[in-house]
């Protein structure tokens, strides 16, 4: 036990030995890790101060290497803009150099040319006083004066040359038509012999039949509203007067008329006529017409033999069925047009399928002038387009009423089949004001020759006759006069075919026995 005591008691006395001792070490470590760290932080610091200090001698260097190049290249450039500056006054220089010697050159020629101008001058009067000398020798010589004998000569030449003329004319209208009158003539009547179609002329109205008077009453309705649902809805007009068991339909729109037709005749058929009633015929009367324009366009491209149509052009060829022009049938005279350029065609050796497919579609603008603008030849001309059609048939197209000049064979065709279906006798009708105007027109042109005693347009203003006085316009002048008579109308005036100039010189001798 006191063994123990003696260790703890010694145990105790090294502890409070040594305790201060390690105290005073740990200081000291501690101490001289702070110095240690000190100086560290001193070194960094100034490694840091040369670091920064090259850097910035660097930047320093680069920034006045920099500005020297760029110094050298402005001088570079500044250099070159003073070289291409002193090119260019040169070329001033040189510029101004050569107009200063053209100016002396245009100086001199300028004053040789009033030299000349002054000589020729000079040799001018000399020659009119020569001149006048010799006309009042030769009026002294003659006994006539400078007009007279002007007349004289004037006159002279003029009947010679007249002369010339009208038998200049005889010979080549001879020769043209022995060459040509025989053929156009033999291909033109079997053409025709071969296409010969029925002409009906429409009018602008249409008639519907009534089962009796009391279905008037119920078409109008109440207050009108019956007869006013159906003239908004088709376009058209009704006229409902005194004609009995019948209603009149009034529009200048074919289509629209029809349609009206076939809606009225329905409500008929059914029996209830009211707006609702109304609305649905008419639907179903423009479906029925829809069936019919694709029927007629089919109808048309079998009987023509033209081929590939696209469907909407098909359709426009159909509604034609329902457009007239001078109460011709627009689709039955493109059809003709259509046949009458084919039989022509094979008849002088060229392409019967170009002269069929531009004369069925020569006039398909009609189809639609009445909703675009335009004349019907450019609508057909921007749908054919439209469509890639063939550059022959729209050349074709474009030239059938003259508008640009025909560029092939077949266009030329295309321009006479329809001139011979428009013409035909019975073929188109026109109205009593247009007709009446055309013969005045015609018998005003006539009148304006001088030498006209009367002219009568006849034969519907298809040929004019102009009596002449004998004593005035001699045989050889009634020729010419008929030739530029048929020019003035061809210039002035519009006219579907032909107009015949007949000039008529008539000399009487009377003498009495006694």
């Amino acid at each position: 036990m006191s063994e123990v005591l003696i260790v703890v008691i010694t145990l105790l006395i090294s502890a409070a030995i040594f305790i201060p001792v390690g105290v005073a070490i740990r200081k000291k470590i501690a101490e001289s890790k702070i110095q240690s760290a000190e100086n560290e932080a001193k070194r960094l610091l100034e490694n840091v101060k040369i670091e920064a200090e090259n850097t910035k001698r660097e930047e320093i260097f680069k920034a006045r290497e920099e500005m020297m190049q760029l110094r050298n290249e402005l001088d570079q450039e500044i250099k070159e803009r003073r070289s291409e500056i002193q090119i260019q006054e040169k070329r001033m220089m040189q510029k101004e150099e050569n107009l200063e010697k053209r100016i002396d050159s245009v100086e001199r020629r300028e004053k040789d040319l009033d030299k000349k101008i002054q000589e020729n001058d000079e040799v001018r009067q000399e020659l009119e006083d020569m001149k006048l000398k010799e006309q009042e020798e030769l009026q002294r010589v003659s006994g006539l004066t400078v007009e007279e004998a002007k007349k004289q000569l004037l006159d002279s030449l003029e009947k010679q040359i007249t002369t010339e003329k009208a038998n200049l004319i005889r010979d080549l209208e001879a020769k043209a038509k022995e060459e040509s009158s025989k053929n156009a003539k033999e291909i033109i009547s079997y053409a025709i012999q071969k296409c010969a179609a029925d002409h009906t002329s429409e009018t602008t109205v249409s008639v519907v039949s009534l089962p009796n008077d009391e279905m008037k009453g119920r078409i109008i309705g109440r207050e009108g509203r019956n007869i006013k649902t159906l003239e908004t809805l088709t376009g058209i007009d009704l006229i409902i007067d005194d004609t009995p068991e019948a209603v009149i339909i009034s529009g200048f729109d074919p289509l629209r008329r029809e349609v009206a037709r076939i809606a009225l005749e329905k409500l008929l058929e059914d029996g209830r006529i009211h707006p609702a009633k109304i609305e649905e015929m008419v639907e179903k009367a423009k479906e029925e017409i829809e069936a019919i324009i694709k029927e007629e366009g089919e109808r048309a491209v079998l009987e023509t033999g033209v081929n590939g149509l696209p469907d909407d052009i098909v359709r426009l060829i159909g509604k034609l069925k329902y457009r007239t022009s001078y109460g011709q049938n627009v689709l039955n005279h493109s059809i003709e047009v259509s046949n009458l350029a084919r039989i022509m065609a094979e008849e002088l050796g060229i392409n019967p399928k170009i002269a069929r497919r531009a004369g069925l579609l020569h006039d398909i603008g009609k189809a639609l002038d009445h909703d675009m603008e335009g004349t019907h030849v450019e609508i057909g001309v921007d749908i054919l387009k439209k469509y890639k059609e063939n550059d022959i048939v729209i050349n074709a197209v474009e030239a059938h009423h003259g508008d640009v000049e025909p560029k092939s064979l077949e266009a030329v065709l295309v321009q006479a089949a329809d001139a011979i279906s428009a013409s035909r006798p019975g073929a188109r009708r026109e109205t009593l004001e247009t007709y009446i105007k055309r013969l005045t027109q015609l018998e005003e042109i006539a009148d304006s020759f001088e030498g006209v005693d009367k002219s009568f347009a006849i034969q519907a203003g298809r040929e004019i006759r102009l009596i002449v006085k004998p004593e005035q316009v001699s045989d050889s002048e009634m020729v010419v006069m008929a030739r530029d008579v048929a020019q003035k109308i061809e210039s002035e005036m519009e006219y579907p075919g032909q107009i015949k100039v007949n000039v008529i010189r008539e000399t009487r001798a009377i003498k009495y026995a006694r």
